[in-house]
């Protein structure tokens, strides 16, 4: 089971924006040191739900600052970024760094964002496709064209190579995992991977945030794994994955890379631990509303259109409803309940939803000393 930490950076009330960057930078930070297996970084604009507006950018300080943990986005958002800009980052960041990287990319909201931009509207309701196929093929083939409705340019050299590490060692009859390294398992094409001796092997993995049924097929039929949202509850994220298991098959792609790719999907959740599950829960409790109810409130709408908010206390204690938050051992049953599940066995856990700094380094640090060692 792969347990990593969800970092949104968030502004909770009467807090700055330097000290909930700061919060996220040492709760990555001390996410390698408790032992979990990865850090995933939010990317939001011009709202306190999130202050870090570019996850690409915090990424490659966190892999900087570490030297075994994996890093991903969760997620970068296409429609407000240009697909070779953002596929040169994630190449930069794989070779760098090992093959530690991992792109997560999502459609996001009908936000201002679009206008700010400039990409409009159009880019949100329909050019996620687009966007999204050009970046696979940066990240997958040496040169790049475009003839798209939203993209066009002439054909232009890819660098640097996400695959370039994969290239060399075929070049010189190198395997990799037993196999040879020009031929890439379905794992590989999922997303790449580290060779013995620590370089980074084919792609960088990138994985499709997913909230509706348009967007896991869109998923399945490129082959790429999921990341489904906190706000869902096993049930519904086990409906997503038989979707888009079904979507996949009749795709063409066989069960054998069916599978591969299916043992990347992510779930994102909430972990508050406490030694009972009342003190766990009231923490978020008393926490969580104001962060969220200034956060989400904070967004606005491209189009004016009407949005409907959660309430924020309903919310949180939904989030202690659906998630590991309580003692240790309820925590990793929860986890472990939810593999079962929904066969999803890696985790992005929220883990600031205190919105104080030592009580989060606090619930890392006993999410890696008291949970996962009674997951493994």
């Amino acid at each position: 089971m792969d347990v990593g930490a969800f970092i949104l950076a968030a502004q909770f009330p009467g807090q700055g924006q330097e000290e909930a960057l700061h919060r996220a930078v040492r709760s990555a930070e001390l996410s390698e040191e408790a032992g979990l297996d990865s850090v995933w970084i939010a990317e939001h604009h011009f709202v306190p739900y999130g202050v870090c507006p570019s996850a690409v950018t915090l990424a490659a300080l966190l892999l900087g600052r570490t030297r075994r943990i994996g890093v991903g986005t969760a997620v970068s958002v296409l429609p407000t970024a240009h697909p070779v800009a953002l596929g040169e980052q994630a190449a930069l960041l794989h070779l760098v760094s090992g093959g530690r990287f991992t792109l997560g990319v999502g459609r996001g909201g009908p936000w201002v964002d679009l206008e700010v931009f400039g990409s409009g509207l159009r880019a949100y309701e329909q050019g996620f496709p687009e966007s999204l196929d050009l970046l696979l093929r940066w990240l997958r083939e040496p040169r790049v064209g475009a003839d798209g409705e939203r993209y066009a340019f002439r054909e232009v050299a890819v660098v640097p190579r996400s695959d370039d590490a994969l290239a060399g060692q075929a070049a010189h009859g190198q395997t990799v995992g037993g196999q040879a390294a020009g031929g890439q398992t379905a794992y590989e094409q999922a997303g790449g991977g580290r060779a013995a001796d620590g370089r980074a092997v084919g792609a960088p993995p990138v994985l499709v945030a997913c909230t509706s049924p348009t967007s896991v097929r869109l998923a399945a039929e490129r082959g790429l794994p999921m990341l489904l949202g906190m706000h869902c509850g096993d049930e519904e994220k086990a409906e997503a994955v038989g979707l888009w298991r079904r979507a996949a098959l009749a795709a063409g792609r066989s069960p054998e890379d069916v599978d591969a790719v299916a043992a990347r999907h992510v779930s994102a959740g909430v972990v508050q631990i406490a030694d009972a599950r009342p003190t766990a829960a009231e923490t978020l409790i008393k926490a969580m509303p104001g962060w969220l109810r200034q956060g989400l409130g904070a967004h606005v709408t491209v189009d004016g259109r009407e949005r409907r908010m959660r309430d924020p206390v309903a919310y949180a204690e939904l989030l202690c409803e659906l998630h590991p938050v309580g003692s240790p051992r309820l925590c990793a049953d929860r986890l472990a309940a939810t593999a079962e599940r929904t066969g999803i066995r890696r985790f992005a856990l929220l883990v600031e939803g205190s919105g104080d700094l030592a009580a989060t380094e606090e619930n890392v640090r006993r999410l890696g000393s008291e949970v996962l060692p009674l997951l493994r």
